[in-house]
């Protein structure tokens, strides 16, 4: 063979190597990942993200951010975005990089005590993968980390350390995936799980359910608690084992949706039933759900509540328990004779104490179908026993001593032990063995004092978001739980539950509960569950939907309102926030989840609309004596609130527009007509203090920034117009005159320069001027006829962009558009002025809104001048406030009835 065509084989062959490796690799990328095939199987707990800036938002408005970031481990997650920051050169990097990735974060026991995360963060774009090797890169460079790769089962992994404390992460790109950990056995596992393609994943029992398709949920949840009891035992004592395995072994595994929302954190799902022989599940299948009812004697010291919903408590018991006593064959038949009489709930409380020293106290709780029968059987169990009938008295109540060792164990079943020297008492329909004496005087003490939990407005509220019928209910109040958890804590997780303190009291009510299905005899059953994290509603409103069919929404507030509702755009949000005041002078911000995030007392109403600060960082507010400036939790902002002159009762705050180095400028305006100016670190400028003016001010002034200058430009009743600079003098060519009295705000048309920069008013003779800010009319027209009795007001639009003119003489009430064309004419009941404000919110998207306050009513008009819902809308306000949906074509009408503020969805054609 010639040496040419040796070497045209060898090409060929090279090119078809190469053709079915490009191939091959095409074919591969095709296949989306499943990103549950890169969890390892040992996971215990996964959870799914997806809407980062959202579920940052409803961490901060259901205040758990503040919790949160008080842990030392989120602390050091903190410290590293930071320097992610820092090394990429950006703000907020990591947080826009997450975004709306879907990302997946896995617990995992890894040895004794210990337990590690492993999170997957997918990338989307070719500009993030240069992101993440520019970080790596950057990390590389620095002095501090050492930054170096290894290859593990045919995969590359990039080993980051921290050369003082050599602590690190081991990161694994695997086609487009990011799985990171501080221990490199958990990415060692999913390398290793890569080799086996096929093999099931930890969600294989839910490959059909997807969350995220439904509205407002902020992450899911798989656990699987065939795994719990070994990830528990890294944080309680041995002891506890075999009981936490008991109740766990209801299910194997579970998948929940999680929704933040106001005062509670909610998760619902389904969980698969637990197959093992003899497992809880086993003994309870077929056994009814239960309600419930025993509130009426669970005292308000529980720590928490194992609470059964069954047909028979017998059920619990399963294999009969060895007897070895002496006295067997006389207590055996009394045993089942009494058993047979518990039935529909069956429950294990542990009581709270006040101190983790001491041991908490324990009862098993049962209803009994016949008490006066059960009373006679323990009167015959106790002289089988040879035990004394003697008895003490609580109240109305007695209780017996059994000389039965483990009588609840024997009753009950397994869940029930560790009652030596068992004490029972009966209230009504339920009977209590208690471990001693003491546990038993205690119950019925707070029992016949009403100290129960359906006597509790806090702990009826809370049952009440819970399911009414479960098979298994477990019911925790962190309050008296707290000493209780201390003490079943191993010793050196203690010190970390008690420096995260105020996040575990963050929510004082915890609810878990198991609901078996109605068809649980048929193959693929599971249960619904439904956990609940909670702290008592003692916010000052109660939400509820407005209409049948869920639209729209209502929250009624204990004090009625008093000012209009100002909107508050939010990042990422569909609905807007609101703010508003009530009559108590108290200022409250409602979330867009329609929930109170904040409130703060104020020392009287409101003056003007509160102004929204730029980049979402709070707000600025005024009342007549003082100045006030939130963030956008509800905090003071530094240096407020500013303390006015007693001798100054504000009627309106202007705020300077962002922009420059300086901080913004504050413009109040006082009774008397005087004027003051500061800013928002306290400065009084010289000028401002104050500026007396000669006639009363028509509207509020108007500040602009223009070309780098500060205008402030005053209007007053009497036609003059004034503008001023940021030393109180006054701009060449003012003042100016209009020519008639005016009453009203201009319209703004900010320009490049003074002479470009215009303003519009309209007068009390009907016209409508413009003039700029050299002081040069340069427009004047007539928009309509006027009369003695007609008073004209400029309305701009919520974007100040465009205007209508309101004509109103007596009761009726006339509107024009910027060209003089009249839009609508109608006369209303009373005479007294109306509010008019107008929407633009696009081409053949304008809405008219007329409020008349003597009836409580407001007119809303679209922009064929239709009467929206054919009749006028309640409002006990001045103003409404309205928002567009662009792309649900939907508008969202926010307005005051009373103590109510309503959200009112609309479509219109």
């Amino acid at each position: 063979m010639s040496q040419r065509v040796l070497v045209f084989l060898t090409g060929l062959l090279l090119l078809t190597a190469l053709g079915s490796y490009v191939y091959y690799r095409h074919r591969e990328a095709q296949v989306p990942v499943d990103p549950w095939a890169l969890v390892p199987d040992d996971a215990v707990l996964v959870t799914a993200t997806r809407d980062h800036p959202t579920l940052v938002r409803h961490l901060k408005e259901t205040q758990l951010w503040d919790n949160l970031t008080a842990v030392r481990y989120f602390q050091q997650v903190e410290d590293n975005l930071a320097l992610a920051d820092s090394v990429v050169g950006g703000r907020e990097v990591v947080l826009r990089f997450l975004g709306r990735k879907r990302v997946f974060t896995s617990v995992h026991v890894t040895g004794p005590g210990q337990f590690d995360i492993l999170f997957q963060v997918p990338i989307s774009s070719v500009r993030e993968y240069r992101l993440i090797r520019n970080l790596v890169e950057g990390l590389g460079r620095d002095k501090r980390f050492e930054v170096t790769t290894r290859e593990f089962h045919d995969q590359q992994l990039t080993q980051v350390r921290q050369r003082s404390t050599g602590e690190g992460l081991t990161v694994l790109n695997y086609r487009n995936h990011l799985l990171i950990s501080a221990n490199p056995a958990l990415v060692e596992a999913v390398a290793l799980r890569l080799e086996h393609p096929g093999q099931p994943t930890v969600a294989a029992d839910f490959q059909s359910t997807d969350y995220f398709r439904l509205k407002d949920v902020d992450a899911t949840l798989l656990l699987n608690q065939r795994r719990l009891p070994q990830l528990l035992s890294v944080f309680f004592r041995q002891d506890l084992g075999a009981d936490l395995a008991e109740i766990t072994s209801l299910a194997k595994n579970e998948l929940v949706q999680m929704k933040l929302a106001g005062n509670k954190v909610v998760f619902d799902g389904f969980a698969n039933v637990e197959t093992a022989r003899n497992g809880l599940h086993q003994r309870l299948r077929g056994q009814p759900a239960q309600r419930l009812s025993m509130a009426e004697v669970v005292p308000m010291k529980t720590a928490l509540l194992v609470h059964f919903g069954l047909g028979q408590a017998t059920a619990l018991r399963g294999k009969a328990p060895a007897t070895p006593d002496t006295l067997a064959a006389a207590t055996g038949p009394l045993l089942d004779s009494i058993a047979t009489l518990l039935r529909q709930e069956v429950a294990l409380c542990y009581l709270g104490t006040s101190s983790a020293r001491q041991r908490p106290g324990k009862l098993a709780l049962a209803w009994c179908s016949d008490p006066a029968r059960l009373s006679i059987l323990l009167g015959q169990l106790r002289r089988a026993t040879g035990t004394s009938p003697s008895f003490e008295r609580v109240g109305p109540y007695q209780q017996y001593q059994m000389q039965v060792p483990e009588l609840p164990h024997r009753l009950l079943g397994p869940l029930f032990q560790n009652f030596p020297q068992p004490v029972v008492a009966q209230v009504g329909n339920y009977v209590a063995f208690g471990e001693n004496d003491e546990v038993v005087r205690q119950w019925l003490q707070s029992v016949a004092a009403g100290e129960v939990w359906s006597r509790s407005p806090t702990q009826v509220a809370f049952l009440q978001d819970t399911q009414p019928m479960a098979r298994l209910s477990i019911l925790l109040d962190m309050g008296n739980a707290w000493n209780v958890l201390l003490r079943g804590l191993v010793e050196e997780r203690r010190a970390g539950l008690l420096r995260n303190e105020s996040l575990f009291k963050r929510f004082p009510q915890v609810a878990m509960q198991w609901v078996p299905a109605a068809n649980e005899a048929e193959a693929g059953a599971q249960y619904f569950t439904h956990f609940v994290l909670r702290h008592p509603a003692e916010g000052p409103a109660v939400a509820r939907p407005q209409n049948q069919d869920g639209t729209g929404s209502l929250l009624t507030f204990k004090t009625p309102l008093q000012t209009s509702p100002t909107l508050v755009t939010v990042g990422g949000a569909k609905l807007p926030g609101v703010l508003v005041q009530d009559t108590a002078h108290v200022l409250h911000y409602i979330t867009p989840d329609n929930v109170v995030a904040w409130s703060d007392t104020l020392p009287g109403p409101l003056v003007g609309s509160p102004y929204r600060m730029p980049g979402a960082t709070g707000f600025l507010v005024a009342s007549a004596t003082q100045l006030f400036g939130y963030n956008s939790q509800g905090k003071p902002l530094p240096n407020f609130p500013f303390n006015l002159p007693d001798t100054l009762q504000a009627t309106s705050l202007t705020v300077s527009p962002p922009g420059g180095n300086q901080p913004q400028r504050l413009l109040v305006a006082g009774s008397g007509s005087n004027l003051f100016l500061y800013n928002t670190q306290g400065r009084i400028f010289t000028g401002w203090q104050p500026r007396q003016l000669e006639f009363r001010l028509a509207a509020p002034p108007h500040y602009l920034t223009v070309n780098g200058l500060d205008v402030i430009v005053v209007l007053l009743e009497n036609g003059y117009i004034y503008a001023y600079n940021q030393a109180g003098g006054v701009y060449p060519g003012f003042p100016i005159s209009v020519g008639a009295r005016m009453q009203s705000k201009a319209l703004v048309e900010t320009g490049s320069s003074l002479r470009r920069t215009r303003l519009t008013v309209v007068t009390q003779h009907g016209e409508r001027v413009s003039f700029n800010l050299s002081g040069d009319i340069v427009a004047r027209g007539r928009i309509a006829t006027w009369s003695r009795n007609s008073v004209f007001h400029l309305v701009p639009d919520q974007e100040q962009r465009t205007y209508v003119v309101v004509r109103e003489e007596g009761g009726r009430l006339a509107l024009f558009d910027a060209t003089g064309r009249q839009l609508l004419s109608q006369t209303f009941i009373t005479s007294a002025p109306k509010q008019v404000q107008y929407f633009n919110f696009g081409a053949g998207r304008q809405v008219y809104a007329i409020t008349e306050q003597g009836p409580s009513k407001a007119y809303l008009y679209d922009a064929k001048l239709r009467l929206l819902g054919g009749q006028p809308f309640d409002s006990t306000v001045p103003q409404i406030a309205l928002d567009y949906n662009l792309p649900t074509a939907t508008y969202h009408l926010f307005r005051v009835v009373g103590s109510e503020l309503r959200r009112t969805d609309l479509k219109l054609d």
